[in-house]
């Protein structure tokens, strides 16, 4: 169980570095790359970081809290007090609650947290299968 946390953690950490990497080299990439990649990055972080506080559950279940995560915070852009407001002006608050509601951010979202699920289960079952061979050989 240690060795898929720290999977996981790596996954986040690289999916993170990607995620920078988009908006820091944003002159060099494609400008398909530069508009939908990074909201697809960080839905793709928020997965893995629920699949690591939650490894003994199904990957289903972690699909499901990071859209609801992902959705909430998006829907939360809607709520405009002052508070809040300062709080998204600041570099963590800007990364962590976005700046303001876009309905394509859900589709963004939404790909990327299904392909992050579609390569865990992937590599579940590429494991699974590697681990068997290795058993009945």
């Amino acid at each position: 169980m240690l060795k898929k946390i720290f999977y996981y953690a790596a996954a986040v950490l690289i999916t993170m570095a990607l995620g920078f990497s988009s908006r820091h080299f944003a002159s060099h990439l494609p400008s398909f790359v530069v508009a939908h990649f990074g909201d697809m990055l960080w839905a793709s972080m928020v997965y893995f970081g629920f699949r690591m506080l939650q490894v003994r559950h199904p990957l289903l279940l972690s699909l499901a809290c990071s859209a609801a995560f992902s959705f909430g915070i998006e829907f939360s852009q809607l709520y405009q007090a002052d508070w809040i407001r300062n709080l998204r002006h600041t570099t963590f608050g800007g990364l962590v609650l976005g700046q303001g509601f876009s309905g394509i951010d859900l589709i963004r979202y939404s790909i990327g947290l299904l392909l992050s699920y579609a390569l865990d289960r992937w590599l579940d079952k590429w494991n699974e299968d590697r681990h068997k061979s290795s058993t009945t050989s």
